[in-house]
């Protein structure tokens, strides 16, 4: 029953890469191989990189995709190194890349890793477990003023300094180990009479999550890379899974999507800047009714598609 997974907007994600079966095409967060199996079962003579920072999610593919490995190249690595890894497998134009960020189904279904706030495990959320930052570290060692600010700018937690606050004065009786030790600190700092559909250590654990894994700071320079590594007509797909992402996402493509940026009462350009790319969505596509009844986890889902300018342009 292993595969009867769905990865989030698949049928989206299929049609936005327009996929050709001779293209080369880049799948830059592996993860469960979703994604990648669709991708690789529609080449024949093309080619598909996958690339993702957990080595277990490089190991599992080897039988996930197993019918196709022929024409699939494994790399264990950050997509924030996305142009070593392109000039590593000596590809100077992808046809298509896809990007589906946040935490990987196995990763949160693995308690051990950390990440999940429901089941008691050591404070880790490192999706490459090789990185010498973890969880523990920012919580036992970071200010009570830089934790305010993550908790703050990255879970958009309006009881950050509250929080912040537990987390120092906890750790002063002895270090915070696990994740259920965090979230009863969390708990603590918030009103008791609090109401809300999610967890109330949701926005915490996202927060936290992000600072260990620089998620946020490598999407810029990413998307960036990944517009030079595409051919011209190539599609870009990402998939982000809250607004801080999506907001990124939204400003890079449109920053790249730009023309002339001459002030507006210049008669002629020149700066000579011309569009990188052109937004296939001007809004994000999302998921139906039936995704959400059949995977939950899409609702919060949006994708972005954007197809590489030609040189004439």
């Amino acid at each position: 029953m292993e595969y009867t997974h769905k990865p989030v907007l698949l049928d989206a994600c299929i049609q936005a890469l327009n996929i050709r079966p001779d293209g080369i095409y880049v799948d830059g967060t592996l993860g469960r191989a979703g994604h990648s199996r669709e991708i690789a079962g529609r080449l024949t003579t093309g080619r598909l990189i996958c690339i993702d920072r957990d080595q277990a999610a490089i190991d599992a593919a080897q039988d996930r995709l197993a019918p196709w490995l022929d024409r699939v190249t494994l790399i264990h690595s950050n997509f924030s190194e996305l142009k070593e890894v392109l000039s590593r497998c000596g590809v100077s134009g992808a046809d298509g890349m896809l990007f589906d960020l946040g935490v990987s189904s196995p990763q949160l279904d693995d308690a051990s890793r950390g990440f999940s706030y429901m089941q008691d495990a050591p404070l880790d959320m490192r999706m490459d477990t090789s990185a010498p930052l973890s969880a523990a570290d920012i919580v036992n060692t970071w200010s009570q003023e830089e934790l305010r600010r993550i908790l703050f700018e990255y879970g958009e937690e309006r009881y950050a300094p509250a929080i912040a606050r537990a987390i120092v004065r906890a750790r002063e009786t002895a270090p915070v180990k696990t994740t259920l030790e965090l979230v009863e600190i969390i708990k603590s700092a918030m009103p008791q009479a609090l109401r809300e559909k999610q967890h109330p250590a949701k926005r915490s654990f996202q927060a936290i999550r992000i600072a260990v894994n620089g998620e946020l700071d490598a999407l810029p320079p990413m998307l960036r890379a990944a517009v030079d590594g595409l051919n011209p007509g190539g599609r870009l797909a990402v998939i982000t899974f809250h607004s801080l992402e999506d907001r990124i996402v939204k400003r890079t493509l449109a920053e790249l999507a730009r023309g002339c940026v001459c002030p507006p009462e210049f008669p002629v350009c020149v700066c000579g800047k011309k569009p990188q790319v052109r937004l296939v969505t001007r809004k994000p596509v999302t998921a139906g009714g039936a995704e959400l009844e059949e995977n939950p986890r899409a609702r919060s889902a949006k994708l972005r598609v954007a197809e590489k300018c030609g040189f004439d342009l």
